[in-house]
């Protein structure tokens, strides 16, 4: 994350600022000119006023200690998930056969005395011999050192699950991998667990389904997909989905060009058929941005809503139908050609139906991960008991508008920001008295469509819920 943050802030000083209304001067934003006023609906007014929270947070030496105590925070929970990884995969190995131990046992010591009968086990004298048994694995620490860490989490509309905290590891000497959760148990206790069990497995959605994963389908916004009747030891809830979604935040770049030249493979591996795809989705994106100018936040948090009143069943799933009224009701059509090209591509099974979610994405696109860490943070302070909602009496509490450049400038008072911020979120929720994890992702996504600035975004949201 550090290596990233200083990518992205060489990047964006490179950048010309865009000349947007809402990342100028506190003073231009407070004048905003009537005639675009009027011709943007109330609703949508106040969800820009939230644009304009991009200045840079009030203690900035304060923000920068807690990145830095957060970076080594995360170093050394990396080092503990690394550590124990390496003593799951080295102690696999059978070194003693326990009816070998009880044949011996009984010939040295035909009679044993009451007392020690009775002695704990680790206490009696035991010997370590030559077993017979063969070991599964040959693994050693040479070959597990060829790995390509990863960091990813769960396309979920849960909450709970959308944050959970994963790490992955590509072993290139046999093309296996493993995830594993980081916990924290009470205020002390932390473990790492296994989330996905090592093995070898094979994309199961999408135009590579089948295919063993490789080094080339491991980069930050690429999805890996497990059945989850595999893995028994996954939570209930996780397990109620056939299919388990992961996408890669980060890779560790620098181990993935060494393995690359080490393995001789190159690439992206892109197909064709993906790479038209691509321009399929980007076309379609391209289109519908136009008619999200100035009111995404409302486009986007009322058609998430639509969904979920659509979806019955409660799995994510709609008909072709169905999002084809969508689009008309919220003025988003998309031509008859576009639309059929579109979902010939996601209803890749052919069975009529195509998980929400997806859909989004591929009609809008999606803020990149780099934005996505910064809004699950956000919503991780907010949700501190990992229930999956907040309440609105929470984000009352949590909301600031201090530093907001029209409560700077005189032109409004804090309580009017926060009002006009609760308005537009509340509109968004499907109960008035909580916000789930999909709901304040919508939320942000719709704002994230107008802010063209990575920095921008961020600070906002530093801004906002002093992360």
């Amino acid at each position: 994350m550090k290596e990233e943050c200083k990518r992205y802030s060489q990047i964006n000083s490179e950048k010309k600022q865009p000349n947007v209304p809402w990342q100028q001067s506190p003073k231009i934003n407070a004048h905003v000119d009537e005639q675009v006023k009027d011709s943007i609906p109330a609703l949508d007014r106040k969800a820009l006023l939230q644009q304009c929270y991009t200045n840079n947070p009030f203690n900035m030496r304060q923000c920068e200690k807690r990145s830095q105590a957060e970076v080594v925070a995360a170093e050394k929970k990396q080092q503990a998930v690394i550590e124990q990884v390496m003593i799951d995969q080295l102690s696999r190995a059978v070194i003693s056969d326990p009816e070998q131990n009880s044949i011996i046992c009984s010939q040295q010591l035909p009679c044993l005395p009451f007392f020690l009968e009775k002695t704990p086990l680790h206490y009696r004298k035991r010997t370590l011999h030559e077993t017979k048994i063969k070991t599964h694995s040959t693994l050693t620490e040479n070959m597990l050192s060829n790995k390509l860490r990863f960091d990813a989490r769960i396309l979920s509309r849960n909450g709970r699950d959308a944050c959970r905290d994963l790490m992955g590891f590509f072993f290139a000497h046999d093309k296996s991998l493993t995830i594993y959760e980081y916990r924290q148990f009470g205020s002390n206790r932390t473990n790492a667990l296994p989330f996905i069990h090592k093995g070898i497995y094979s994309h199961q959605h999408g135009q590579r389904k089948g295919k063993q994963y490789q080094l080339q389908d491991f980069y930050v916004g690429a999805n890996l997909t497990f059945l989850s009747s595999y893995h028994l030891s996954l939570p209930k809830r996780i397990k109620e989905n056939p299919l388990i979604t992961l996408r890669i935040t980060h890779v560790d770049q620098l181990a993935l060009d060494n393995l690359r030249k080490k393995f001789m493979e190159n690439g992206d591996g892109l197909t064709e058929k993906e790479a038209s795809d691509r321009n399929v989705f980007k076309h379609i994106q391209d289109m519908v941005k136009e008619k999200l100018h100035q009111r995404a936040v409302r486009i986007l948090t009322g058609l998430g809503k639509y969904f979920r009143n659509l979806d019955k069943k409660g799995n994510g799933l709609l008909c072709k139908a169905d999002f084809k009224q969508a689009l008309e009701i919220f003025h988003l059509e998309v031509p008859e050609k576009d639309f059929e090209d579109l979902w010939l591509i996601l209803d890749i099974n052919g069975d009529g139906q195509v998980d929400c979610g997806e859909f989004k994405r591929a009609i809008f696109g999606e803020m990149n991960e780099y934005r996505k860490a910064f809004l699950r943070k956000a919503y991780m302070k907010l949700d501190f008991t990992k229930t999956g909602s907040v309440s609105m009496v929470d984000i009352k509490k949590c909301y600031c508008a201090k530093k907001h450049p029209h409560v700077i400038s005189g032109c409004a008072t804090e309580e009017e920001i926060k009002s006009s911020f609760i308005e537009t979120l509340e509109n968004a929720c499907s109960h008035m008295h909580e916000v789930l994890y999909c709901e304040f992702e919508d939320y942000y996504e719709g704002l994230s469509c107008e802010v063209s600035d990575d920095e921008d975004f961020i600070n906002i949201l530093r801004n906002s819920w002093g992360i």
